[in-house]
Formats: structure tokens, sequence, C-alpha cells
């Protein structure tokens, strides 16, 4: 009887086993059945894709994805023979700037430039523009972006990489 009882108990438990499971089976074919038949997802779930896109994008290193930085200076960085008369200083950057954001400052008020107007960007979105009276056998320092000030950022918002613009002029 005991022998018999067990084998039962075995039985049913195999039989509940195999139910519950091909149940379950038949559950998860046809839940992806219906996910192979279901229709494109709608247009409002693209900017999430998108967003996760440019998300993964945001961690492979490429000009996008990068920080703007200074590519060109006028006068060069660490010329020692500038004309005086010059009358801007020109900063350009590697990607399209935000137009109204800049910071020019000062390693020290002695060595900033005289400002003749106020900064500008060029029709070419990268080139930033200071207005300037130099004067003959002066050393200037100019941080653009600093630890302090980070104002220099490109269209989506990104702040620049700092720099120190230090040049002199010709006595």
């Amino acid at each position: 009887m005991m022998n018999w009882a067990k084998s039962k108990l075995a039985a049913a438990a195999l039989v509940g086993v195999t139910v519950i499971g091909g149940a379950g089976g038949l559950v998860a074919m046809s839940s992806a059945k219906a996910d192979d038949n279901r229709p494109p997802q709608a247009e409002k779930a693209k900017p999430q894709a998108t967003a996760d896109a440019k998300k993964k994008d945001s961690n492979v290193v490429s000009v996008a994805t990068a920080p703007p930085v200074i590519i060109e200076t006028t006068p060069r960085a660490g010329a020692t023979n500038v004309d005086p008369s010059i009358t801007e200083i020109k900063v350009t950057y590697s990607k399209d700037m935000k137009d109204g954001t800049w910071s020019w400052s000062t390693w020290s008020e002695e060595n900033f430039p005289k400002t003749t107007g106020k900064p500008h960007y060029l029709d070419d979105k990268r080139t930033c523009v200071l207005p300037v009276k130099l004067e003959p056998g002066h050393t200037y320092a100019i941080w653009l972006n600093s630890s302090n000030f980070g104002n220099f950022k490109d269209a989506d918002g990104q702040r620049a990489v700092a720099y120190l613009l230090v040049f002199e002029t010709k006595k």
C-alpha cells in the first residue's frame, strides 16, 4: 500500500510538472508569435529610441561626441611678434558654437587686453571675435573658459575645453 501511494504521488507530480511546463511553453510560444505579428511601433516611441542611441553613441569617441576644442587663434598662441595695431582677437572652435555664450577670462588685469566692443560669433558659428586695443611690447594672457567660467559651449550646450591664449606684441 505504501509503495502504491508513493507511486501515485510521483505520477501526480510528473503530470503536474508536464502540464504546467507545457502550458508555460505554449504561452511563451504564443507570446513570441504575437511579437512577430505585431505592427511596427508608433512614431511617439522613436524619440526614446533616438535618445537611447545618442546616449549609447556618447560613449563612443567622435568629433560629434567630444567637447569643442580651439583649433585656431588669431594671434597664434605663443607668438612673440604680434602687431599691436590688430583690433580683434579670434578663436575658432572645432564645432558650431551656441551664440551668446563665451568666457573671455583674465589671468590678471594687467595681462587682459582693453576691449572696444562686445564679443560675437562670425557667420561660420565657430569663430568668436573679441574687439580689442592692444599695446606695443605687452604680454597678454587670456583664458577661454577656465575652472571658474565655462560659457563657451557648442550648439548642443556641451562645454568647451579650457584654453589659455598667451602672446606678446612687438615694441
